[in-house]
């Protein structure tokens, strides 16, 4: 299976296009390489995918013919990321949920929640 594919079929991006552009992008790497979207894999490999400043890691364990579930892709992968490289993740993810927060005079939704805890 393509590496592009096994990506998106593992669900780590959300289309194949997003997975060939990453991987284009030289963002993808099996050991020290950066592979390309057509790479082959074999199976019993590591790939590291770069996300922002994150460096997640897999070991492939077996692959799939299709796109698996959510619940499924355990037993394709192993998710092997270091700790503290998912401990930055979620950092990065908490500052975007507060940064999407809108600034400045509040919605209709805003205040109806506003006067339900005071009613």
């Amino acid at each position: 299976m393509r590496i592009d594919k096994f990506l998106w079929a593992i669900r780590v991006f959300k289309t194949r296009s997003l997975a060939s552009a990453h991987c284009r992008e030289g963002k993808v790497f099996i050991g020290e390489k950066a592979i390309k979207p057509a790479h082959v894999l074999t199976g019993e490999e590591r790939i590291r995918v770069r996300k922002g400043a994150v460096q997640f890691e897999w070991k492939i364990l077996s692959i799939p013919k299709s796109r698996v579930g959510a619940a499924l892709v355990e037993t394709y992968v192993r998710n092997v990321t270091a700790p503290e490289e998912l401990k930055k993740w979620e950092d990065m993810r908490a500052a975007q949920r507060d940064l999407s927060r809108p600034v400045g005079r509040p919605t209709k939704r805003d205040r109806r929640d506003w006067e339900k805890q005071f009613d």
